[in-house]
């Protein structure tokens, strides 16, 4: 009989993952999955989402003022908006802070994104800076 392995990737459940969006810790398992949800493909939007998250029950809270349906849902997107503004501009910074604190390195850049840099950076000097 042979024992079977855990995969070496390990994603959150649900409580973690929620605790994760208001800036839990997650165990040394799971950075690999960290790693990938802070620099992987989709980390801009999965960012705006986890953005979202703390701000549910305001949102929630926003369609209980009294008034009008349409002025509580103009209120609720205004904070929707109002929040996607500050987590989009905050993006990088808490992109570091969640990086250090799973202790892997704050500069830590997607694979992808800097050999395309590195292409990019040949191609201008090919056709840019040539000594001839």
């Amino acid at each position: 009989m042979t024992a079977t392995r855990k995969p070496a990737r390990k994603r959150p459940g649900p409580l973690q993952w929620i605790g994760y969006s208001f800036g839990r810790t997650l165990p040394p398992s799971m950075h690999e999955w960290v790693r990938n949800d802070l620099t992987g493909d989709h980390a801009v939007p999965r960012h705006l989402i986890r953005g979202m998250v703390p701000f549910l029950p305001l949102f929630g809270a926003g369609f209980l003022l009294p008034g009008p349906l349409a002025l509580r849902g103009g209120v609720v997107l205004l904070g929707v908006l109002l929040a996607l503004f500050y987590s989009a501009a905050y993006m990088e910074p808490n992109r570091k802070r969640r990086l250090e604190r799973h202790g892997l390195p704050a500069d830590l850049q997607n694979g992808r994104k800097i050999e395309q840099f590195e292409a990019e950076k040949a191609r201008y000097q090919r056709l840019y800076r040539s000594d001839t």
